[in-house]
């Protein structure tokens, strides 16, 4: 099962990901997308890894997902824009490439047991882009996030650090 939680910057996504999982398992695993770029980002991974303490099972892998041992856990994969930008930056910016590489990670994902949560910035609640990757990447990342959300169980829409479910597996 996937379920896609959505929202802009420091909407609550990832802490809203990390009680859910906490709430279907006692060791989940969180999947960091992060590519270590400099000092400042390195601290915030150290901090973050100390916040979610020893119930967690933390694995780091850029892009390939369906290498990482998760059949049958509780997974939240933290985040699409990270792990889209890793794609991204590899692939000199070419939209193309990188959405069907993320599309075959996702379906990797939808074929296999278990219980993901899958973190991601909205795109279009902000500001435009000023260079033409920026808005290569935007595009990049709206089309990632419609596909996402159409092949995820669930889909929550986080509000200022209030869940709404805007997509349900019909019961």
């Amino acid at each position: 099962m996937i379920t896609m939680i959505t929202g802009g910057a420091r909407s609550g996504k990832s802490r809203y990901a990390a009680e859910q999982a906490l709430l279907l398992s006692d060791r989940p695993v969180h999947v960091a997308t992060a590519r270590i770029w400099d000092d400042e980002f390195r601290a915030r991974v150290d901090r973050h890894r100390s916040e979610r303490g020893s119930a967690w099972e933390c694995l780091e892998e850029e892009k390939t997902l369906g290498l990482l041992p998760l059949d049958g856990r509780v997974c939240v994969i933290d985040c699409v824009t990270l792990w889209l930008t890793n794609f991204f930056v590899d692939s000199t910016s070419d939209a193309g490439f990188c959405l069907d590489a993320f599309r075959a990670e996702v379906d990797a994902l939808r074929g296999r047991p278990g219980t993901f949560f899958v973190v991601t910035n909205e795109i279009g609640l902000g500001v435009h882009a000023d260079t033409e990757a920026g808005r290569k990447f935007t595009d990049l990342q709206g089309w990632a996030n419609q596909y996402l959300a159409s092949v995820a169980d669930r889909v929550v829409l986080m509000v200022s650090g209030i869940p709404v479910t805007i997509k349900a597996p019909v019961v």
